[in-house]
């Protein structure tokens, strides 16, 4: 509860995972990755209920053993490559109704904690704004970044107010999504079925918490992680 609104937490998984199969169950510092996201759900202060939306039986077992609810099995036509992560949380929420605050918490974020959850959750509420996302600072400024025509020239992808600056600390400073958190007001998400919008508020989070699981070298990645801060420990810098 925030603000007297109640939070629904959604960990959306399924199966199927053609990057790296298995990848929401693979064991990592001892436990699955799921469980490193359910782990900080569990202990935010400001999330009422936590659920799982997944297909699959494996991963559901996985997420009942770490103390998620899981009070449905998503349907197959929800689970494709195809199937919208928009289209799974208002599943959710007509399923799982009576909440005032919805956040989406991805699996493949690891390294996101129960602060940031209740960080994206405050930002929200005490901005007024519909919607939070969590970001980072981009790693590649898009003044810096170019498209090729048909012809092999470049094309700036953002044109800069004024003079470009020449040295990055110049540069003005530049967001990407990170993936680990996703929050919304219920009303508002059920009508716009997304959580971006020019009304969206960023929750700024560290690059060190905002990895995001997509290949075996970031499975890598977080086993060395895990291993360099002890036994499934996360980085804490602010």
């Amino acid at each position: 509860m925030i603000d007297g609104r109640s939070v629904l937490a959604i960990i959306a998984a399924r199966g199927g995972s053609k990057g790296v199969p298995g990848k929401n169950i693979v064991p990592i510092a001892g436990r699955p990755l799921i469980q490193w996201s359910i782990d900080a759900a569990r202990k935010s202060s400001h999330v009422d209920r936590l659920i799982l939306s997944s297909d699959d039986a494996a991963i559901i077992e996985v997420a009942k053993r770490a103390g998620c609810d899981v009070p449905f099995i998503r349907d197959a036509a929800l689970a494709t490559d195809e199937a919208s992560s928009m289209d799974v949380v208002a599943d959710a929420l007509r399923r799982v109704p009576g909440h005032d605050i919805v956040a989406l918490l991805q699996p493949t974020s690891p390294l996101r904690t129960a602060a940031d959850i209740d960080g994206a959750l405050m930002k929200l509420v005490e901005s007024g704004a519909p919607a939070c996302v969590s970001v980072r600072e981009a790693e590649d400024h898009p003044y810096w970044t170019f498209r090729l025509d048909s012809a092999g020239r470049l094309a700036r992808f953002t044109e800069p107010d004024g003079d470009l600056p020449q040295r990055r600390q110049d540069l003005p400073p530049a967001w990407c999504l990170n993936g680990a958190v996703y929050a919304a007001r219920v009303d508002w998400f059920m009508r716009a079925r997304t959580f971006l919008s020019d009304e969206t508020v960023g929750f700024v989070m560290p690059a060190d918490r905002s990895l995001d699981i997509d290949t075996f070298a970031d499975i890598e990645r977080l086993r060395n992680i895990a291993g360099e801060n002890g036994n499934g420990s996360i980085p804490s810098s602010p």
